[in-house]
């Protein structure tokens, strides 16, 4: 049987990527495992023919990118104490999409995701990451939700 010896977590920040971080971690330590802690910056709508007055679309760029290694090194700091087999990223693009070319490119033998558990119209018009990452990845994918949701 496989062993899970390089592990992917998507997270969002959200309370749910969180709950799902706290699983991610507990199987790169049973398994002694990397741990690779990735972000999406979801592709910003382009914004260029809109008049933001006090800062340029490259800017506002910047600032969404700054606070996302901000948020990244904050998280890192607080949930990583003695747990160093691990590294991050930062990228920009379409979730499910970064993340399936993501676990390629570690050679990820497990990937972790929280789910929103949304259903109905909800999921109808805005569908699921954990859903399109199941159908694409070429390795297992653990979906966690959050207790109590649906």
């Amino acid at each position: 049987m496989k062993t899970f010896d390089k592990i992917l977590i998507a997270i969002d920040f959200s309370e749910n990527s969180e709950h799902a971080f706290d699983y991610a971690l507990m199987l790169a330590r049973q398994f002694q495992a990397e741990l690779t802690i990735m972000h999406v910056i979801n592709e910003p709508v382009d914004l260029r023919g809109f008049y933001v007055p006090h800062i340029s679309f490259e800017q506002l760029e910047k600032e969404i990118a700054d606070g996302a290694e901000k948020m990244m090194e904050t998280f890192c700091q607080t949930r990583m104490a003695d747990f160093t087999p691990y590294q991050t990223a930062i990228v920009s693009g379409v979730p499910c999409e970064e993340i399936i070319r993501k676990a390629e490119e570690t050679a990820a033998s497990l990937i972790v995701l929280g789910t929103h558990g949304r259903t109905g119209l909800d999921h109808l018009i805005f569908g699921s990451t954990a859903e399109r990452v199941v159908r694409g990845a070429s390795c297992p994918v653990l979906t966690i939700r959050m207790p109590g949701q649906g």
